[in-house]
């Protein structure tokens, strides 16, 4: 039964879009997955999506995937470069690892216009500035 199964709570890791570089021209960003725990993360494997509604007409971008064997602990780990012409769209990350024998999974979604300069930390052990959702 659903009841039965154990309540793994994915804390200390995050999803981040960072601004890599600027220009006059353009701005180059990166998503990057934050492991702030103390144990690597195993197996991590990541899916990414954009879908929402762009000049009145449903749209959605491919489903990319990524699979990473070992994320140590207090470290990160680049996922994908991200078009800022996206971030008119929800952005959804999928993640799903192991932590020993213990599956985890966690779904971290950039709501449209949620990626902006007011938004902005410095983003831990990047040292970037970004937008992260924990």
């Amino acid at each position: 039964m659903i009841k039965d199964l154990p309540q793994n709570v994915v804390k200390d890791i995050g999803i981040a879009v960072a601004l890599e570089s600027e220009t006059p021209e353009s701005k180059i960003w990166y998503v990057y997955l934050i492991n702030k725990k103390d144990v690597p993360l195993e197996t991590v494997l990541i899916t990414s999506k954009g879908y929402g509604e762009k000049n009145g007409e449903q749209v959605k971008t491919s489903i990319l995937r990524h699979a990473f064997p070992l994320i140590p602990a207090q470290s990160f780990k680049l996922i994908e470069p991200i078009d800022e012409a996206t971030f008119g769209l929800s952005n959804e990350y999928w993640l799903s690892f192991y932590i020993g024998t213990d599956i985890f999974d966690k779904k971290f979604i950039f709501l449209p216009e949620s990626i902006v300069d007011g938004n902005f930390i410095k983003l831990p052990l990047v040292n970037k500035p970004g937008v992260m959702i924990l």
